[in-house]
């Protein structure tokens, strides 16, 4: 039976799958196809340079054992790469290069004039020969300013960790949760801008979520998606902010799979933030909800009474500004909710004093920030809804807190957690933590519980109604 192209790489590729990673070759083989034999010359067809480029970097010691094996020691390859079409081109276009022969391309870009082969980068500097990445990481976002405390410890350590040796930790990916105002995307600046003074061989780059899908649109549009990619994939630290807006985003989140397992793979690092853990994102393909699992999840939690106080301190100190200890303790202990009110709080005060030439006292503070320290009071803790279902039921709070399965317990603890769901921001992680330290699942089969029974049984549809009322008119 004589062989033909496609007999001779099937033989190859059963050869390398006995040799790598599931993962790698599904990642980097699958997507080849052979094109044409002649004699001891393999022709395959890649989807673009970069795979080309990858291949030759890391597999060519493999990919001549196999093709030696099957067509003899004087066996060569070819590579057919998949060019995109370009102005003066309607349809994609294929360029032949040997094996081996990387170097040479490189520096001559794929038989195309130089000006139109060239990775668009939309972060690139112009006028600079080799590929400059503008990292777009903002200067004021440093450790320095990023004040530790102990609801943020666990995210400012593992980001200084990665910081010092990128991609070399078990930090990766990084991903960074928590609530408005609370510093994730001022650490994600703070790990970007430390990697670049320590590590300035290191390519670092910031992005939004939203950015990000907008310029993979932008790049689908113009028939540059592997521009596109490509350039991400160049990216030795990458930093992507918001990643919650990757929600009900197939396209977006089918390229940002492979750019993710792409830079993994070669122990570049990756840094995420979000609003939610990751097991509350919804309408993301669970491979990537997977995968951001992977290094460490690390939250930003509500700053404790000490942090608030050293955040004020040091605003105070940066901006010049002298205030009584007594009004700085009465900011610290009222405003609460997260960083961004209290710097708020501290502008108002001090945007007052200067209107009115008044000096900032306890009093004044107490005026000015009356209606925003009401408004907190108004909102809504894990903490005030299980104290109103614990003395709804007369249950005291240890024993919904326990490890009991008494039905009456059971019932107020996924009450709890169900309203805990519906008039709080927290994470289902979180509130399981806070009623009994449960995992997520338990919050989300206690949700679930409720909402069933609140439709099918009249008695505990009641139940709901009133604790709605009680916790809907919390003070």
């Amino acid at each position: 039976m004589s062989k033909t192209a496609a007999s001779v790489w099937g033989n190859c590729l059963s050869f390398i799958q006995d040799n790598i990673s599931e993962q790698a070759f599904h990642t980097w083989f699958e997507p080849t196809k052979a094109t044409k034999l002649d004699g001891n010359i393999l022709t395959v067809q890649v989807p673009s340079k970069f795979f080309y480029e990858w291949l030759e970097e890391h597999y060519i010691k493999l990919l001549k054992a196999s093709l030696q094996k099957e067509l003899g020691k004087d066996a060569k390859l070819i590579y057919s790469i998949v060019m995109e079409k370009k102005i003066t081109n309607k349809d994609p276009y294929t360029v032949n290069i040997p094996s081996s022969n990387k170097e040479k391309v490189l520096k001559q870009e794929l038989d195309a004039p130089l000006s139109s082969n060239k990775i668009k980068s939309p972060f690139a500097i112009p006028g600079i020969q080799k590929l400059k990445i503008d990292s777009q990481l903002n200067i004021n976002y440093s450790f320095n300013s990023f004040i530790e405390g102990e609801t943020n410890r666990l995210a400012r350590s593992a980001g200084k960790a990665i910081a010092k040796r990128p991609g070399g930790t078990s930090f990766n990916p990084l991903f960074i949760y928590g609530g408005v105002g609370l510093g994730k995307t001022h650490l994600a600046h703070a790990i970007g801008l430390e990697v670049k003074e320590k590590h300035p061989e290191k390519t670092v780059l910031y992005v939004s979520m939203e950015k990000f899908s907008n310029q993979y649109q932008s790049a689908t549009r113009s028939n540059n998606r592997n521009d596109f990619v490509n350039f991400y994939q160049m990216i030795d630290v990458l930093i992507i902010d918001d990643v919650q807006f990757l929600s009900g985003k197939k396209g977006t989140q089918d390229v940002f799979f492979h750019i993710f397992n792409d830079l993994h793979q070669r122990g570049n690092q990756l840094v995420l933030t979000s609003d939610k853990a990751p097991v509350d994102i919804q309408d993301v393909d669970q491979r990537l909800i997977s995968r951001f699992k992977w290094g460490l999840s690390a939250d930003l939690q509500i700053p404790e009474y000490e942090l608030r106080l050293e955040i004020l301190k040091s605003k105070l100190e940066k901006g010049g500004i002298e205030l009584d200890p007594e009004v700085t303790t009465y900011i610290a202990k009222n405003i609460k909710t997260n960083i961004r009110e209290i710097e708020g709080a501290l502008n108002s005060l001090v945007a007052r004093s200067v209107l009115n030439r008044k000096e900032i006292t306890v009093d004044l503070a107490e005026k000015v920030l009356s209606d925003l320290i009401k408004n907190q009071r108004k909102e809504i803790s894990i903490d005030y809804i299980q104290n109103v279902v614990c003395d709804y039921f007369k249950i005291p709070v240890e024993k919904v807190q326990s490890k009991t399965r008494k039905r009456d317990i059971v019932q107020a603890r996924q009450l709890a957690m169900y309203f805990s769901k519906q008039y709080t921001n927290a994470s289902l992680q979180s509130i399981g933590t806070q009623i009994g330290k449960r995992d997520h699942a338990t919050v989300l089969h206690a949700c679930k519980t409720v909402k069933n029974l609140a439709e099918t049984d009249k008695v505990f549809k009641g139940y709901v109604d009133d604790l709605r009322r009680k916790i809907g008119i919390a003070e």
